[in-house]
């Protein structure tokens, strides 16, 4: 298949941006990238007109529970909200089905709105696998470990066993990767991190988990061992590379220090963490540190919404406003974070997250002829500042077309949105005693 008349943002090393420009692939990889010469060394390609819209790798979702978009617009202003609301709900209401029906439709969301990867963290996390792989994105999927009776779990820490399984069944698959997901420091005990973590190890998987994203965590670790939460993990073992840290609001130098000589992915959560007054995230500091920083959105009943541009624009403007200083996080450097580096965050950067030969097809294009992306004189600030995910096109996965003219191919949403009306009375009857 061949792409032209698009300008192309590689997000290559360089940066390099090539007007007028044509994307080469075969099967899942790319083979050429140039300008609109190259376009007769593939007479036999199938030939998609971009229309002078903008090309970009697909967006990286570096953290998000999407399952929980069945609950979102729930308990948006409720104080204490993740222990005193959250989970109650989450114990009375999650099951098998409100996975599969929550995470089929959040994928939906994710894939209108350029999302090509994301990486999530659920119970009955099976059902999310298969959503993902029914609706064609790539996941990087962890089953939630906790250190209560969960949805999936009739005793504490019963997600290493899922963990365990779930691995098996699909650490061969082409577009999802197993990782083992213990929910956070404070709700984990010392042995059983260092359980899940070895079982990341043996199993050559990702592991991912929330940290220093709350007052109370961090008040626990220094009340009981005077470190920080992030010192707290560096001295039990269990940071390294294949760690994704979610969040890491509650962060001073040090624990910076000990995150790049560990080499842990970041997901900086910056609508989520706004919405829930958590704090902001140190995030520019990272960025020029070079640690491995991507962005996501958080589950959709913590941020409410699954769409990257909405996150690219939240985290230029809030870190310009709490800085005071409109020149920091370039546009560039915000869409760097949303692609290559979700794929650094998640070590698939030789894989996914730009456009390079013999990297992965999984593109997305832009489309410029909305009245909200002209003019163009600068390519990153109108995705950045300008565009939405209405702009959306054409998203491509594993070099498969997975929307097309701003439609969905593998999936009817709107029969899905019939199916939570259907629960709703069911979910406000339980949500409003609390």
């Amino acid at each position: 298949m061949l792409i032209k008349n698009v300008t192309v943002l590689t997000m290559n090393s360089n940066k390099d941006i090539i007007e007028n420009g044509v994307v080469v692939f075969d099967d899942d990889i790319i083979i050429d990238i140039g300008e609109e010469s190259i376009i007769k060394n593939y007479p036999n390609h199938e030939v998609i007109d971009g229309k002078e819209g903008i090309l970009i790798p697909g967006f990286i979702n570096a953290h998000t529970h999407c399952s929980m978009i069945a609950f979102r617009s729930l308990g948006d202003d409720v104080p204490n909200r993740l222990k005193r609301y959250l989970f109650p709900l989450e114990k009375m209401l999650v099951d098998k089905e409100i996975v599969a029906l929550g995470s089929k439709y959040g994928i939906c969301e994710m894939a209108l709105a350029g999302v090509t990867t994301f990486a999530d963290m659920y119970y009955f996390e099976d059902e999310v696998a298969k959503s993902t792989k029914e609706i064609g994105l790539r996941g990087i999927l962890g089953e939630t470990i906790v250190d209560f009776i969960a949805p999936d779990a009739k005793k504490p820490y019963e997600g290493l066993e899922y963990c365990n399984w779930f691995i098996d069944k699909w650490k061969d698959d082409n577009l999802i990767i197993p990782a083992v997901a213990p929910h956070a420091p404070y709700s984990s005990d010392t042995l059983h991190l260092q359980k899940a973590f070895y079982l990341a190890e043996e199993k050559d998987v990702p592991i991912i988990m929330h940290i220093a994203e709350m007052d109370y965590e961090s008040e626990k670790y220094m009340n009981e061992y005077n470190l920080t939460p992030v010192q707290y993990l560096d001295s039990i073992g269990v940071l390294n590379s294949r760690m994704l840290g979610a969040h890491l609001i509650k962060v001073n130098d040090e624990d910076l220090e000990i995150l790049k000589k560990r080499e842990v992915g970041i997901s900086h959560n910056i609508g989520a963490n706004a919405k829930g007054a958590h704090g902001v995230a140190p995030a520019y500091k990272m960025y020029n540190m070079g640690l491995k920083l991507g962005l996501g959105t958080d589950g959709p009943m913590s941020g409410n919404t699954l769409d990257m541009f909405t996150q690219m624009g939240l985290v230029a403007k809030i870190h310009k406003l709490v800085n005071n200083d409109r020149t920091i996080f370039s546009a560039d450097q915000i869409l760097e974070m949303a692609t290559i580096g979700g794929a650094r965050a998640l070590n698939l950067d030789k894989k996914i997250g730009s456009i390079e030969i013999g990297k992965k097809a999984d593109l997305v294009l832009v489309e410029t002829e909305s009245i909200n992306m002209q003019p163009i004189y600068d390519y990153y600030s109108v995705l950045v500042y300008s565009a939405n995910s209405s702009n959306v096109s054409t998203v491509i996965v594993d070099g498969k077309i997975i929307v097309k003219d701003k439609a969905l191919l593998t999936q009817d949403y709107r029969s899905l949105s019939n199916e939570f009306k259907k629960i709703k009375d069911r979910v406000m009857t339980i949500a409003n005693t609390l």
